[in-house]
């Protein structure tokens, strides 16, 4: 695990071009929403997953980094993640959805956060589609700190996503989605889950 360069986003703004990010945020009539704290260049793909998740229905925030270069210097961990768009939309919201990237070259979804409940829920329905879903051995990839941004909606508890590399990579290619489960699989999925 990379250690972070800012501990929140005050010492992040403090230090970085405002070039270097964009922010996309959106509140819409929803109790749910989506977001990728570390989209863009930061976790590729992130951005694309929340924002299909979203769709026309739900509040999503994008902190999404755009540098040519070093966006991993923009991550900050979901803990100490204080954006001030994005405790907003959390804020208004009863659930939030969190999109992360981890390694990996086996296409896995891992899921965390305080929510079991609806993380089981959705589990069920993105493996009834053909994904492959557990549990991050590391603690740190779980989303279980009250503190992290998934956390912090009104019911305190939130989903957590992991993505690895090789499922964001297909699912975001807009060419290679034939080998596997769809980027409408996922989205359809994670519906399924929420209405149950």
């Amino acid at each position: 695990m990379h250690s972070d360069r800012y501990k929140n986003f005050d010492e992040l703004v403090g230090s970085e071009d405002e070039s270097a990010f964009r922010i996309e945020a959106e509140k819409r009539h929803s109790s749910i929403c989506v977001l990728a704290p570390h989209g863009g260049k930061i976790e590729v793909g992130t951005s694309d997953l929340a924002r299909a998740v979203a769709g026309d229905r739900l509040s999503y925030y994008l902190f999404e980094g755009r540098k040519p270069k070093g966006n991993r210097d923009l991550h900050v961990t979901s803990a100490n993640f204080n954006e001030p768009q994005a405790v907003a939309v959390v804020e208004s919201s009863d659930v939030a959805l969190a999109m992360h990237g981890c390694e990996g070259d086996d296409e896995m979804i891992y899921l965390g956060g305080r929510h079991v409940k609806l993380a089981a829920s959705i589990a069920k329905a993105l493996s009834n589609r053909g994904f492959s879903v557990g549990t991050h051995k590391n603690p740190a990839l779980q989303g279980i700190d009250r503190s992290n941004i998934c956390n912090r909606a009104k019911l305190g508890m939130g989903v957590q996503f992991e993505i690895t590399r090789a499922l964001r990579v297909r699912l975001t290619d807009k060419k290679g989605q034939l080998t596997g489960p769809s980027l409408k699989d996922f989205v359809d999925a994670i519906n399924k889950g929420l209405s149950q």
